[in-house]
C-alpha cells in the first residue's frame, strides 16, 4: 500500500498493480480499495489498476466529517492521478465511486478515458439508500467475523447462490476483528455526512450522465438492486444506445465484479477505451 498527502493535509492510501492502461477503481460509501480484490486477477494483463481508499476509509486518514463529500472526494481522486503523473485514466466506480466518476465526466472530462458504473446511475432509489444508511456507523453486535459472515446474507438483500466462503471473505474485507468484538474499517462520522445529504431531496443527475457523451461508457447492474432500478438502467441505455451493459443475476447492490458477465463486460469496455485512446493518439 502507498500513501500521499492532499492539499488539505489528509493522508490517503492507495494500491497500484500492473502496468499499462490506467484504471482508477473507486469504491462505495463505506468501502475501500479491497472491494476490487475479486476483479483484480480478472483484468487484462496490460492494465494498471489504481485503487484508492477514500478519506475516512481503509488505510486513509479520518478527516472532518464535512469533507466526506462527493465534491471533496472528486478532488482527492484527481489529486491521486496528479500524484502518479497520470493525465487521463479510465474509471470504474462502484456505487458512490460511480457518482465520483460522473462528476469527473462533467467537470474534468479531459482526465477521463472512459467510465464504467457498477450499480449506480443518475437516479438512486431512496428506499435502497435508507437501507444502506441504517447500517452506517453501526458496529456489528456479534463477537467474531465468523459470526458476522453468517449474518451478511440478511444485510445484503438480493444476493443468491453465493458460496459460504464468499461471505467470510466479505466479512474480512469490510470489518475488522478486535478482542471480543467486530469493528468498522471506516470513520463512523460518515453517517453524519450521509444524513445531511439525505435530509435534502435526492437530485437527479441526468446532466452528469449526458456529459459522458462520446466517452466509452459501461453499466453493470445487479438484477435485484434496490439502489439502481431497472427503469433507470433502461433510460440510461435509451440515452446511450452504445452503452456496454450487463445485468448480473442473483445479485443486489453491488455485484462482486468477478461474475462471468461482469468480467466480460469490463473486458469489452476496456477494449473500447483502448480503441478510443489509440484513435485519439
Amino acid at each position: 500500500m502507498h500513501k500521499f498527502r492532499t492539499d488539505d493535509g489528509v493522508t490517503l492510501a492507495y494500491r497500484l498493480e500492473g502496468t499499462g492502461l490506467p484504471l482508477l477503481a473507486l469504491a462505495g460509501l463505506t468501502r475501500d480499495g479491497r472491494d476490487f480484490d475479486y476483479l483484480a486477477p480478472n483484468l487484462p494483463a496490460d492494465t494498471m489498476l489504481i485503487r484508492l481508499d477514500s478519506r475516512g476509509r481503509g488505510g486513509s486518514d479520518w478527516a472532518p466529517h464535512a469533507t466526506y463529500s462527493v465534491g471533496q472526494e472528486v478532488l482527492d481522486a484527481l489529486a491521486l492521478l496528479d500524484h502518479l503523473g497520470i493525465g487521463r485514466a479510465a474509471i470504474l466506480g462502484s456505487s458512490r465511486g460511480g457518482l465520483l466518476g460522473l462528476v469527473i465526466a462533467a467537470t474534468a472530462r479531459h482526465r477521463l478515458l472512459g467510465l464504467c458504473l457498477n450499480d449506480v446511475g443518475p437516479v438512486l432509489e431512496r428506499e435502497g439508500l435508507l437501507r444502506i444508511g441504517s447500517q452506517i456507523g453501526v458496529e456489528p453486535s456479534v463477537p467474531t467475523l465468523a459470526d458476522l459472515a453468517e449474518q451478511l446474507p440478511l444485510a445484503m438483500p438480493g444476493f443468491q447462490a453465493v458460496p459460504k466462503l464468499r461471505w467470510h471473505e466479505e466479512a474480512a474485507r469490510h470489518y475488522v476483528q478486535h478482542a471480543g468484538r467486530v469493528g468498522l474499517t471506516y470513520d463512523p462520522a460518515l453517517r453524519q455526512s450521509f444524513e445531511a445529504a439525505m435530509a435534502a431531496p435526492l437530485p437527479e443527475l441526468w446532466p452528469l450522465f449526458d456529459a459522458c457523451a462520446g466517452l466509452p461508457l459501461a453499466l453493470i447492474r445487479g438484477a435485484a438492486s434496490d439502489v439502481l432500478s431497472r427503469a433507470t438502467a433502461e433510460e440510461m441505455r435509451r440515452r446511450r444506445p452504445d452503452l456496454a451493459f450487463a445485468e448480473i443475476a442473483d445479485r443486489g447492490h453491488i455485484p462482486f465484479l468477478d461474475e462471468p458477465a461482469a468480467v466480460d463486460l469490463v473486458h469489452r469496455w476496456l477494449e473500447l477505451v483502448r480503441a478510443e485512446r489509440d484513435a485519439a493518439g
